[in-house]
């Protein structure tokens, strides 16, 4: 009797393709029972289940919702039970060990367990890559690329302005405190500016303002006070952020930058090259009846989500013309990846834990110049994300003035904000998730979704951060 049969490994099966009951059968327990998978948390198509079972050759299938499937890009045989998927798992795995999932390798999957033939790299937490990534051929990128910007290009901002809604505008006069309060009541990012002697929209304020802000308060040389705060008005921060960052003319005059916006008749293609060259998170839709421009209407804070949106139900009706888009996003560079997972870029993926002070996540914030850090614990498993937009939580009841910035941790910044929700408890709107092997088109579809500006791209199960997807890459990629 080969005493290796009585070595029971635990496995995780992963069914990727959606549906609302899973289970799974196979021949590691005689195909006697129904297992019942359940849903990864942030992400609702793919469905985990972890058997303990033996060392050897064997054979699994998937009931999704009544129909007996099995996984069309994992190795499989006929036999009497019909179409099966094959697994081989060798007897030298530890049987303390979690493999990965057998049912995710797409034609590849960072998560997958594969024999032990040693034959292929190993990559972050010992699990092996596979020996082989789809590619996509340059004229297939190519094509791809030119379809989606003739598209943006023969589309307008007009398509983007909803039937109904409204735009929160700003006085240049405001102070500054209360238009941070504004931002955070209405849960904006930003807010265009109102110059109401000139009749113009002339800036906008946002979330990176407040950093700043922040950030002079904690410096024992600023020049700015608290109690100043109070009264500070919005165009007075602008100026002297002008002479903070020495943005001066040759008298040494501030120079404000210009106010980056479209016309409603303006195309997206356009509107995202200004939204990634000027590195803005919305641009404003302006129109005005006068010939000099004078008093504009604010129609639209045109953002790349709703590009996107606009984007994406082209896409569901010419898939088979855009082969890039069933592309698993690991095999094509976009995004911010951790080493050795995905696509190389120039980037580093940055995290930090909940213990790391507040400072710290604000300095990432603008240094790395990036929109949200994901917070993890030690063994990298997501937590939660700061984001910019987290900050103007500070200014409710004027917590920034109660304690330095290196004594908050980023636990107890996250908390202000956390009033109807446990603290680190990954949420649909605020943790959306995805995996590597999830297709660009899936990322796009749920990039679409208003509120959702990235996608942490975590390992199924364990849900360790293994990169991070934002709008911003996506138009990138797909206007080269």
């Amino acid at each position: 009797m080969d005493a290796s049969r009585d070595v029971l490994i635990p496995m995780r099966f992963v069914w990727s393709s959606g549906g609302s009951n899973v289970f799974l059968r196979g021949s590691f327990d005689r195909w006697s029972e129904l297992v019942r998978m359940t849903p990864v948390e942030g992400c609702p198509t793919v469905f985990q289940a972890i058997c303990r079972i033996p060392p050897g050759f064997h054979q699994y299938k998937f009931c999704v919702d009544g129909d007996w499937r099995h996984d069309e890009h994992q190795p499989f045989a006929t036999s009497e039970y019909g179409i099966v998927n094959t697994i081989f798992l060798a007897a030298a795995v530890e049987p303390n060990m979690v493999p990965g999932s057998p049912s995710l390798q797409l034609p590849a999957i960072p998560t997958m367990d594969l024999d032990n033939e040693g034959s292929l790299p190993v990559q972050r937490g010992g699990q092996p890559l596979p020996n082989a990534i789809s590619r996509i051929p340059d004229s297939d990128l190519a094509v791809s690329r030119q379809r989606v910007s003739a598209f943006l290009a023969t589309h307008t901002a007009y398509e983007l302005l909803p039937e109904s809604g409204k735009v929160i505008a700003l006085d240049i006069e405001l102070p500054v405190k209360q238009a941070f309060h504004i931002l955070h009541e209405q849960g904006i990012p930003t807010a265009p500016l109102w110059d109401f002697c000139r009749g113009q929209f002339v800036g906008v304020i946002s979330v990176v303002d407040f950093i700043l802000i922040l950030r002079e308060l904690g410096n024992r040389g600023s020049s700015l006070t608290e109690e100043e705060l109070e009264t500070h008005s919005i165009a007075a921060w602008k100026e002297g952020k002008a002479y903070l960052h020495r943005q001066l003319d040759a008298q040494g005059r501030a120079i404000m930058k210009p106010l980056v916006h479209a016309g409603p008749y303006d195309n997206l293609k356009e509107i995202c090259l200004k939204i990634l060259q000027n590195n803005v998170a919305t641009v404003p839709i302006l129109h005005s009846a006068s010939e000099d421009g004078s008093f504009p209407q604010l129609l639209h804070m045109a953002s790349l989500s709703g590009i996107l949106k606009c984007l994406c139900r082209y896409s569901r009706h010419c898939s088979s013309s855009l082969p890039v888009l069933q592309l698993p996003i690991y095999a094509i560079p976009i995004g911010t990846w951790a080493p050795n997972i995905g696509e190389s870029n120039t980037r580093q993926l940055v995290m930090l834990r909940p213990s790391d002070s507040l400072s710290a996540a604000l300095n990432l914030l603008i240094e790395a110049q990036v929109s949200s850090i994901p917070i993890v614990d030690n063994n990298d498993s997501l937590l939660d994300i700061y984001s910019r937009s987290d900050i103007t939580a500070l200014a409710k009841d004027k917590a920034y003035t109660h304690r330095n910035l290196n004594e908050i941790t980023i636990h107890q910044a996250l908390a202000l904000g956390q009033d109807s929700y446990t603290p680190y408890e990954p949420r649909s709107q605020r943790c959306q998730m995805c995996l590597p092997t999830d297709s660009l088109h899936k990322v796009m579809e749920r990039l679409a979704n208003p509120g959702t500006r990235r996608l942490i791209i975590v390992e199924a199960g364990s849900k360790r951060v293994e990169g991070i997807v934002t709008l911003g890459d996506v138009f990138k990629f797909l206007l080269g």
